[in-house]
């Protein structure tokens, strides 16, 4: 049969494909212990101790020991933030509103919210207009931003800190892929028989690639999916 579509995976019989299947599994496990190895070494990390820092509220200024709300780790998605844009960073869009419940994190002594360097008014209305759950602060008049490696004008960035009484550390920060372990898209797109279709990926000849930015969503696209600020 011919297929109007030339990037297909090949078509075998069900024994080749469970054989190639195996031999995929022993890498994919050798792959999962290596990032548990990772986890447990980043379980070793020091850390470093934070000035009392003062971010903006929805109810006004908030110290970042309060921003816990009370848990003991907290986690910090630094949204990227262009000013006077109608519809921001398509990437962070798109990343935090697959955010819609955290209160499980309550059982593990930990609470996750956005950041971003965008004045608090503008946040909270961007927030409401995409249909975003999470609590979302502004680090606007402060230097924490900046100081956790997501300055103004700076990309998107993930922090992860931990709170021992009135005193908090940071422990980790990562950007760009690695924030990937932190949300089930990327892993999603990955499995697909096509993959993310990003022109760095490597994929057989004839596979659909472009560019990562043309794969984030464009203001057009954001428009149309969280302009009625409806949930996703």
């Amino acid at each position: 049969m011919t297929s109007a579509n030339p990037a297909l995976p090949p078509v075998t019989d069900l024994e080749t494909w469970r054989r190639e299947l195996d031999s995929l599994r022993v890498r994919e496990k050798a792959a999962t212990r290596e990032l548990d190895a990772i986890a447990a070494q980043r379980r070793r990390l020091p850390m470093v101790e934070l000035p009392d820092y003062t971010l903006e509220g929805p109810d006004g200024p908030v110290r970042l020991v309060d921003v816990f709300d009370g848990a003991s780790q907290l986690v910090t998605y630094h949204h990227m933030w262009s000013p006077g844009s109608e519809w921001q960073c398509g990437g962070c869009t798109s990343y935090t509103a697959q955010f819609t419940r955290t209160d499980f994190l309550r059982k593990y002594d930990a609470r996750f919210v956005v950041v971003t360097q965008g004045p608090i008014d503008e946040a909270l209305a961007y927030r409401e207009k995409v249909g975003n759950q999470m609590e979302w602060y502004s680090t606007a008049g402060s230097e924490f931003g900046a100081d956790v490696g997501a300055p103004p004008g700076g990309g998107f960035a993930l922090n992860v800190f931990l709170r021992d009484g009135e005193t908090v550390y940071r422990t980790w920060h990562t950007d760009g892929r690695g924030t990937e372990q932190l949300s089930h898209t990327f892993a999603f797109v990955d499995v697909l028989p096509y993959g993310r279709q990003e022109d760095w990926q490597d994929s057989p000849a004839g596979w659909p690639q472009s560019s990562t930015y043309d794969r984030w969503l464009s203001s057009e696209e954001i428009a149309a999916l969280y302009g009625a600020g409806a949930t996703a």
